[in-house]
């Protein structure tokens, strides 16, 4: 007697591998643009006189649209052609990184962060709507880490690259370039973007509303969850080149090796946890098991961040450091294939929209909360410290707020 054939589990076809491709290469430049600011940091704060405080406000007032258009956004991918969405996103926010490397006052600084915070918005939404319509459960996972991994490359090349080039000719031509070459993506993107419906063909009854989402303890566990993540990454993004320049005393050059390789680490670990974790739900573990392990301990690691602050010792603040950013990897590899599983195709756009403005604030409060931080008490130390406790909050929601990880059954309604 024969055993039973273990179900076949279908493989990522070529066209969607170069989608995948298309879509990282897009968020990498997305997080270069929305980062390099905090690379131009001391640069800029001299040139312009500002206070930390006003840097803080500076840093944050991207998230302030970035965070406030995610429930348009998560309306718009859901209801209009999600590949011409994105399309039109990217092109806001290139020419607003272009635009800014040509003013000189505060104020259409601001103003410009908020065009791009704008134009980015449409990114989280259109990639959870792309992937829960075309990739199975045991795809996502890679698929989703390699976007991830994408969030950490763009800021080790923009780090790298950008300090290297700022320190020689300044920080202004850095973003003429970056926004002006950005623009060559949407060509490619175009002629390869996703066609049909994939796998929401199957699912009739229009789409769920915002009421039905809220409905559902998970939603606000990866609401406040992906919250308190993003204040950790948001924490590092915006802070850590002006914290290595100016406490530690690194120079721009040093700064630049040391900023890309903590990013790079990050990329790898959140790679090869999407690579393990497809493998191991293709191999018969449940996706909620899988999941919440890497959030929830992820996250929990991610605490050792304040011992970067809590050294003296510039190698060993160092080493702590790319910990760190190696946990919140394994941590980043799995929130977005939470949500694109428990939402399905039919709300994933939506979903991911209300989670990412939840998630966003963090964005909002972490530059603003860590420059009044370091106003009141001249150093670091207590800015890492909030950093590493809203880490362990979003490590608990995940392993005990969070339910199950498996599809909502949606009730039929029109629209």
């Amino acid at each position: 007697m024969t055993a039973p054939s273990t179900p076949l589990r279908p493989k990522v076809s070529g066209a969607l591998r170069g989608v995948v491709i298309l879509l990282v290469l897009s968020v990498s430049i997305n997080y270069v643009d929305r980062g390099n600011l905090s690379i131009a940091a001391p640069l800029l704060k001299d040139e312009l006189g500002i206070s930390a405080s006003q840097l803080g406000i500076l840093l944050s007032s991207f998230f302030w649209t970035y965070a406030a258009f995610q429930i348009l956004s998560g309306w718009l991918v859901d209801r209009f052609d999600v590949n011409w969405v994105l399309a039109a996103g990217f092109f806001v926010w290139s020419v607003a990184t272009a635009t800014t490397g040509l003013i000189h006052g505060f104020a259409m600084l601001l103003v410009l962060r908020l065009l791009l915070g704008i134009g980015e918005s449409v990114v989280y939404p259109c990639y959870s709507k792309i992937l829960a319509a075309h990739f199975h459960e045991h795809q996502r996972g890679l698929a989703n880490a390699l976007i991830d991994a994408g969030t950490k490359v763009g800021p080790a090349l923009g780090t790298l690259v950008g300090g290297i080039f700022m320190a020689r000719y300044g920080w202004r031509p850095f973003f003429i370039a970056l926004g002006l070459g950005s623009l060559f993506w949407l060509p490619g993107w175009l002629k390869w973007m996703p066609r049909g419906p994939g796998l929401a063909a199957g699912h009739p009854g229009g789409i769920p509303s915002i009421p039905d989402i809220l409905r559902h303890r998970s939603a606000w566990a990866t609401f406040f969850g992906l919250f308190c993540a993003n204040y950790f990454w948001y924490f590092l993004l915006t802070w850590l080149p002006f914290y290595l320049v100016r406490e530690r005393h690194f120079s721009m050059n040093r700064m630049a090796t040391i900023g890309s390789v903590a990013y790079f680490a990050t990329a790898s670990a959140t790679t090869m946890a999407g690579w393990l974790s497809d493998r191991a739900i293709a191999a018969g573990a449940t996706p909620t098991r899988v999941r919440k392990t890497c959030t929830g301990a992820g996250l929990g690691g991610a605490t050792i961040i304040l011992a970067v602050a809590w050294v003296s010792n510039p190698v060993a603040a160092m080493v702590f450091l790319m910990l760190g950013c190696m946990s919140y990897g394994v941590y980043s590899s799995s929130h977005w294939a939470i949500t694109q599983t428990i939402a399905g195709p039919r709300a994933a756009g939506r979903w991911s929209g209300l989670q990412n403005f939840v998630g966003n604030l963090a964005g909002v409060a972490a530059p603003a909360i860590t420059g009044f931080v370091v106003d009141k008490t001249g150093q670091f130390f207590w800015a890492f410290a909030v950093s590493a406790g809203v880490a362990l909050i979003g490590s608990t929601v995940y392993l005990f707020l969070l339910g199950p990880v498996e599809p909502v059954v949606w009730r039929a309604r029109r629209g």
